[in-house]
């Protein structure tokens, strides 16, 4: 379907089912890279997507009254991760790689060499560096995850958590302060 995002919502709202799969389609890989990232948890990502969709489905007449789809849709499953990760107190997911971390966390990348060592040595960074993300309070993880991992602009990121910029930046820096202090000896800044 050729259709803009405003359009596909007018038309899934009147009822049309092809149109809701177009919006599923064209937002799920998004949803659960949010989702992945905030609760390092496939299964859970997964349940994120499904369920942000299963609400965006029983709430759509709202969805007219919704300037930017896209937020809303975000601030849903933001929500909802946030709630899973509060009820969660025994996740053990560990990111595979650095691929994804933070844009905030450099890593020397010029100690990193192929050998056994240093490949364990990077493991338990990573393991570091998740266990630090998981100590921060849920709202707090998670504007660090939308901003740095997802580059969600603070703009962004206040309309889905529908509060002030200011709030965001408030949350964004005590984020870094913690995780910085958290890992200091293993960043480079």
């Amino acid at each position: 379907m050729n259709k803009t995002v405003p359009e596909l919502v007018e038309m899934f709202v009147g009822g049309d089912q092809k149109a809701f799969a177009e919006l599923v389609h064209r937002y799920k890989k998004k949803l659960y890279s949010l989702a992945y990232h905030i609760l390092r948890n496939h299964l859970d990502a997964d349940e994120v997507v499904q369920e942000t969709f299963v609400r965006i489905y029983k709430r759509r007449e709202e969805l007219l009254n919704v300037n930017y789809f896209s937020t809303f849709l975000t601030r849903i499953a933001t929500n909802y991760s946030i709630d899973l990760l509060r009820k969660q107190k025994n996740r053990q997911a560990v990111p595979d790689d650095t691929d994804s971390l933070p844009g905030f966390i450099q890593l020397d990348l010029s100690r990193r060499v192929a050998t056994p060592s240093q490949t364990f040595e990077n493991k338990e960074l990573m393991e570091e560096i998740q266990r630090a993300l998981e100590s921060l309070p849920a709202r707090q993880q998670a504007t660090a995850v939308l901003h740095d991992i997802e580059g969600y602009s603070k703009a962004e990121i206040a309309r889905i958590f529908d509060c002030p910029q200011a709030t965001v930046r408030s949350n964004l820096h005590i984020a870094r302060a913690k995780l910085r202090k958290i890992l200091k000896g293993r960043l480079i800044r």
